[in-house]
């Protein structure tokens, strides 16, 4: 039998709650035709007894001490066999029974990434997240896609790089903006809600901000340190120049014959300003 087309691959530590639900969503999918792997930190909280009422679902699973979640995820990455991985962490879920099944009919055309979108849930709320079809450089700048809702193409992590273990945060962001944005990696975006996730976790707390900027700033100084100064100059010439705009509104006839130079020229009327009178 040929290998898997998907490998799913959820590490938990000590979120039995969360770990069931992630489970139940995976192994209810109409579409069965994919592994399973758990990464499990050496939980103590009852985690372990779940894996173990469900072992026969999991293509492989160990319980063991690591060194952090993107140190899970790269065991996932080396247990698997799957052409493309999908990492769904423990407390999130497929939005519906036909997530794989949907999937595998539209990944057919040979791309390195797929990635869909989500529903974010926080407490009691959630919103739907839909991620832009094309991916460039000043998305990743301040955005990511989310690694629960993509399949990754297995050999894209040989050619690039595993997950990065010293970062608390971001691993997923720098490998994503490398491939696509260094590597020029194929990507598409699928027009269909994969995954449901939980708001609460790492990257989304707030007291984790600060670490997520510094190790954001850590992987563009190593792999795009020309790009920096661009991106750092940008908006800050973009609101120099919004200012100068409502700076000659204030004297009427300056306002009308900038406006009328502009339209003849073509140029660039910032959307700030474009609707001003």
């Amino acid at each position: 039998m040929s290998a898997p087309k998907i490998s799913i691959i959820t590490v938990n530590y000590n979120n039995k709650a969360g770990l069931q639900k992630t489970v139940e969503s995976v192994i209810s999918q109409d579409n069965q035709h994919f592994e399973f792997i758990i990464i499990d930190g050496d939980s103590t909280d009852g985690s372990k007894e779940i894996i173990k009422e469900h072992a026969s679902k999991f293509t492989y699973w160990c319980s063991e001490p690591d060194q952090g979640i993107y140190n899970a995820m790269n065991k996932g990455i080396r247990q698997s066999s799957g052409r493309y991985l999908l990492f769904l962490n423990s407390g999130d879920w497929l939005h519906n029974n036909q997530v794989i099944e949907r999937v595998n009919a539209l990944m057919n055309d040979n791309h390195q990434i797929y990635y869909g979108d989500i529903v974010y849930h926080e407490a009691a709320e959630f919103k739907t997240v839909t991620f832009p079809d094309k991916l460039t450089f000043s998305f990743f700048y301040k955005q990511n896609i989310s690694h629960q809702a993509a399949f990754i193409e297995r050999s894209l992590f040989y050619t690039s790089f595993f997950y990065n273990e010293k970062y608390k945060i971001v691993s997923d962001w720098e490998l994503f903006t490398y491939a696509v944005c260094k590597q020029n990696a194929s990507y598409k975006h699928l027009d269909l809600i994969v995954t449901d996730y939980d708001g609460s976790g790492i990257s989304s707390v707030s007291s984790n901000h600060e670490i997520q900027r510094l190790e954001r700033e850590q992987s563009l100084q190593k792999h795009f340190p020309a790009f920096i100064d661009d991106y750092e100059f940008v908006p800050e010439l973009k609101q120099k120049k919004v200012k100068l705009f409502f700076h000659i509104k204030r004297h009427p006839i300056a306002w009308k014959l900038l406006k009328a130079y502009l339209k003849v020229t073509s140029l660039f009327i910032p959307k700030d300003i474009k609707n001003a009178d």
